[in-house]
């Protein structure tokens, strides 16, 4: 990770960590490098950027502002307005863009924003160009054989323009659309816009299917999104699907790149069960390439238990889509994801996509004939404990030997009856402690006795 960038970009406090200065630097030198790659490849045209936000308020102070910079530097930018972050990566993948930016911070409340940087496939932005703009922000970029103190502005006709670009958004709906195997017709499904980017395009989808919808949490305000609501605040859905004896119910986050579902019964159903259901459909149409899904060092036991009883092999790798995404590549693997509902599926998609993944669930209902929480059944979920510590430091919280000893204890305790994972988020100044155990009430002991370690060694923020 960078000093600005995490492993899901440019993320902090609108105005505080993350301020317009940045954003508009951002824009300055997306805009200035796209356009001395295509002029060094011989390329006359103005790079394309394209553009997409979600619902918080201050998504639209860091839009004009990236655009100031970009159109500062010569490009031109394509504005998809209020869309998803897997709606710019499709449109940058097949419209043939540059550069893809989509102005969100997911899951996080809304006085929190972050910039997303997407490459010309659709993908996470290289590192190497990552390094470069955080020198550039820093003032000490050095690129293509010389120091920049400061940038060219263009001037006269290169100075780049704007473009309204919703029509992009609107074929994205059309591709998703294009995806459903089946007719919903008959289906009674719930789905919890989180006041965030799916707010317009969920239920369009499933409309057009012929799914029966009930909506709740569509009504952004600039200040709701996240707020009691989506894929990190399940209870309103679970009332809904319960309430109006629904099928199912899929919840989103604020930018949509995340899915959880909710059985007829009312039963959360997270991203560890989905890749085990849609794995399971894959192995048995022999469509599962390398016969290998592909998770994260946060999945549970029970996944890699019932996969290993389906004859599925599985590859584990850090926290974060990116990481996902990164070994499916290498690999050519067709599925993997996260337990928080970030499922990839590859032959799609290029990131986590929260509507397609509530598609993808609804092709495996219909196809099987039967309902989510018997597909769901075989796999038992082992009890796990997170506990989420806001520390002054992540890096030293990360490495105090005291506290490694701490999770060194516990795990010894554990015997191999379980797991511990203790690590830094990528994307907040938090410190994650989770554990899987035979029991809750373990889990909890073990998961507290290291947090009093880290509590007395003073990494706690008050």
């Amino acid at each position: 990770m960078g000093k600005y960038f995490g492993t899901d970009g440019f993320r902090g406090e609108a105005n505080a960590t993350l301020t317009a200065e940045h954003a508009y630097k951002v824009g300055r030198f997306i805009g200035w490098y796209f356009g001395e790659l295509k002029k060094r490849a011989g390329d006359g045209e103005p790079p394309k950027i394209v553009i997409g936000k979600d619902t918080r308020r201050s998504s639209y102070m860091f839009e004009y502002t990236l655009i100031s910079g970009l159109t500062a530097s010569g490009a031109d930018a394509y504005m998809l307005h209020v869309t998803t972050t897997p709606s710019v990566a499709y449109v940058t993948r097949v419209d043939g863009f540059d550069c893809g930016i989509m102005i969100s911070a997911s899951h996080n409340p809304f006085y929190d924003n972050g910039i997303k940087l997407l490459n010309s496939h659709g993908e996470k932005m290289e590192e190497q160009t990552i390094e470069l703009i955080e020198d550039f922000i820093d003032g000490k970029l050095k690129v293509f054989g010389k120091k920049w103190k400061e940038l060219p502005y263009a001037v006269r006709e290169n100075i780049g323009r704007t473009v309204d670009y919703s029509s992009g958004r609107n074929r994205y709906i059309g591709y998703l659309i294009s995806l459903g195997m089946y007719s919903f017709r008959g289906m009674r499904v719930g789905l919890d816009c989180a006041n965030g980017s799916s707010w317009n395009i969920a239920k369009s989808v499933f409309e057009a299917l012929g799914a029966t919808t009930y909506v709740i949490n569509a009504e952004p305000d600039g200040l709701n999104i996240n707020e009691n609501a989506g894929s990190t605040h399940m209870d309103g859905l679970c009332r809904l699907v319960k309430e109006k004896g629904l099928d199912v119910g899929f919840a989103y986050d604020g930018d949509a790149d995340r899915c959880l579902c909710v059985d007829g019964d009312g039963n959360i159903v997270n991203g560890d069960q989905i890749i085990y259901l849609y794995g399971l459909y894959m192995k048995e149409r022999d469509k599962l390439v390398n016969n290998t899904v592909v998770t994260t060092v946060m999945s549970n036991f029970g996944l890699y238990k019932a996969l290993e009883r389906a004859g599925i092999d599985y590859a584990k790798t850090p926290v974060g889509d990116k990481f996902v995404y990164e070994y499916m590549s290498e690999h050519g693997c067709r599925l993997g994801g996260e337990q928080s509902g970030h499922v990839i599926f590859s032959k799609y998609a290029t990131t986590g996509d929260g509507i397609l993944t509530s598609l993808k669930v609804m092709e495996v209902i219909m196809a099987k004939k039967t309902t989510l929480a018997k597909l769901v059944e075989p796999m038992k979920i082992y009890p796990q404990y997170l506990l989420n510590i806001r520390v002054k430091d992540k890096n030293k919280a990360q490495s105090d030997a005291d506290v490694l000893g701490a999770v060194k204890l516990a795990e010894d305790r554990l015997n191999g009856a379980g797991r511990i994972l203790y690590r830094a988020s990528g994307t907040e100044p938090l410190i994650r402690i989770m554990v899987e155990a035979e029991s809750e009430e373990l889990c909890k002991n073990y998961a507290e006795e290291i947090a009093s370690v880290l509590r007395e060694k003073g990494h706690v923020s008050k």
